[in-house]
């Protein structure tokens, strides 16, 4: 027998991945209009955001943002893809 670990709940997870992304200067909807983002991978980044055991790390980042944060939470599984569309960003 698998163990199922339940989602979260998908509006709740979509803003944050959003907010994070927002909170680090990354426009999610100009990286899929500009092709640097398809909608089948933002869609996983709210499906793996709602996968996540630090929900309450993260909302506990966003409260604290209020310039322009460098980059995601540690504990942030797409950070990686967050600094890479916020440095494409930076060099438009």
């Amino acid at each position: 027998m698998s163990n199922v670990t339940p989602l979260g709940d998908p509006a709740r997870h979509f803003w944050m991945t959003r907010s994070v992304a927002r909170a680090m200067g990354v426009s999610l909807s100009e990286a899929m209009a500009e092709d640097r983002l398809s909608h089948r991978n933002y869609a996983d980044l709210v499906t793996r955001c709602r996968q996540c055991h630090f929900v309450q790390e993260c909302e506990n980042w966003l409260s604290r943002q209020v310039d322009r944060a460098d980059c995601a939470p540690g504990c942030c599984q797409h950070a990686a893809l967050f600094d890479s569309l916020k440095d494409v960003a930076r060099k438009a």
